[in-house]
């Protein structure tokens, strides 16, 4: 930490008393303001912040995802990615340059504020996503998806550390569950967005395909023009933003924060690999498996990843209300292996269908899932925004094993990666309740006084 901020923290910490007290159903009071008009700030917050972060993780979640959309629309016989691997490399290089520029990429959006680098990382990346429509060699994609990688490496670690500046410990689920509802919803409609850009094949001399990634890119930078606009920093810097925060208003979002964990100053793993492969993969699986024509195949990506955005929104309202983290965590990787078993074992489409919904919501339920556990038991920033990109970068070694296992000469049944998805999710439940183990001895060692966590007297992991 810098002199600075450490000077930052000192003054915070001189100026917090105990004006706010928290009752026992864990709402803050405050002195200055009601209940009500707490409230009311909050879901201002919300309304600026969460969708504006929403919509460019939905843009980044469509940009890195559209390869099976564009696959099946004619690109993999233009450019020959039926041949051996292709495929799965162009699907895979994305992911290297991705975990290697996420620790530099956070780091720079910490040090010069995610207000200005995270839309203009979404600016940039949306113009190499266009450049994709005009690729008549097999080879240059694979060098664009290495550049795409870099500059998306930011934006999910940057997007996490904002909104967990600003929100307490359990408040903090069902946001990250309404972002990643935004983006996934949003995305979800890449396979109606695709159909739709396909109709206009032959425009320009340009293929459907080829629409589809032109599109997509000056809608990113449509996005990415938003964000420069309304965009906020810091609860610090809420009063310079424009029609936002009081200073009164921003210093009551930063007495919550500092009595929740005292670090208002400002200073995934398994369950990813279903998450990827079902963006890569699930098109091709529509298609070759169930039999469905490529137009409708585009179509039925949407469904899955709408019901697991109503599912996701669902449990971290109940996570929050009940203040759990670790069960919610447990039943996704149940329910995806159940998905997986009647995707795999089952020759019925409405069956195999449902699977298909089981696994969506069950995988990406469990990313905010995860997020929030980890934000809720970490303090201080700049640990914050090392482990939220530790765990993106563990996000992305899943997309690396998704890339791996679900091989293009598997198809259509893939059973390879759905043996290792099966295994993954094991390995979530395995994990998650040894956790729950550990983190219950040491909160009953911090309630015997034996132990400080986190070097906060009173601090309590959740479990």
């Amino acid at each position: 930490m810098s002199s600075k901020d450490e000077i930052a923290d000192s003054r915070i910490e001189k100026a917090t008393s105990n004006e706010i007290e928290m009752s026992n159903e864990g709402k803050f009071a405050d002195e200055e303001y009601t209940e009500s008009e707490v409230r009311k700030i909050i879901h201002r917050v919300d309304r600026r912040l969460i969708i504006v972060c929403g919509l460019m993780v939905a843009v980044s979640l469509l940009d890195r995802g559209n390869l099976g959309h564009a696959n099946i629309a004619g690109m993999s016989a233009d450019l020959g990615l039926a041949t051996g691997t292709r495929y799965s490399l162009i699907v895979l290089i994305f992911f290297a340059p991705y975990i290697a520029a996420i620790l530099p990429c956070t780091v720079l959006v910490r040090k010069l504020g995610p207000r200005w680098t995270l839309p203009a990382l979404t600016a940039a990346w949306g113009l190499v996503s266009l450049g994709f429509g005009f690729v008549h060699n097999w080879t240059v994609l694979v060098g664009l998806r290495i550049i795409l990688g870099i500059l998306e490496s930011g934006l999910f670690p940057g997007t996490i550390y904002l909104m967990s500046v600003w929100y307490t410990r359990y408040d903090i689920h069902k946001r990250y569950s309404f972002f990643y509802l935004i983006g996934l919803v949003g995305s979800s409609l890449g396979g109606v967005l695709s159909y739709a850009f396909m109709q206009m094949a032959g425009l320009g001399g340009l293929g459907a395909w080829r629409w589809i990634f032109v599109m997509e890119g000056v809608l990113t930078c449509v996005i990415a023009a938003i964000a420069f606009c309304f965009l906020v920093g810091s609860p610090q810097d809420a009063p310079k933003a424009w029609r936002f925060l009081t200073e009164k208003e921003a210093a009551l979002i930063i007495r919550r924060i500092e009595k929740d964990r005292n670090d208002a100053a400002v200073d995934q793993n398994c369950s990813t690999i279903m998450g990827y492969a079902v963006a890569y993969f699930l098109p091709l699986i529509l298609n070759h498996e169930l039999g469905f024509s490529i137009g409708v195949s585009q179509l039925l990506c949407t469904p899955p990843y709408m019901f697991a955005g109503v599912m996701m929104y669902a449990e971290g309202w109940l996570c929050d209300k009940y203040q759990v983290r670790s069960a919610a965590i447990l039943y996704n990787a149940l329910q995806t292996i159940l998905g997986l078993c009647l995707l795999a074992w089952t020759s019925i489409p409405g069956v195999q269908y449902f699977g298909v919904f089981l696994v969506t919501s069950g995988c990406n339920s469990n990313i905010p899932a995860v997020l929030a556990w980890q934000a809720n038991n970490i303090r201080g920033h700049w640990n914050r925004t090392f482990c939220s990109a530790s765990l993106v970068g563990m996000g992305g070694l899943g997309g690396i094993i998704g890339a791996l296992v679900f091989r293009s000469q598997d198809a259509p049944l893939y059973l390879p990666g759905m043996y290792a998805s099966i295994a993954a999710n094991i390995i979530v439940i395995l994990i998650t309740s040894s956790m729950v183990l550990y983190f219950r001895y040491a909160n009953k060692q911090a309630a015997e006084g034996k132990r400080v966590i986190a070097d906060l007297p009173g601090f309590q992991y959740t479990l």
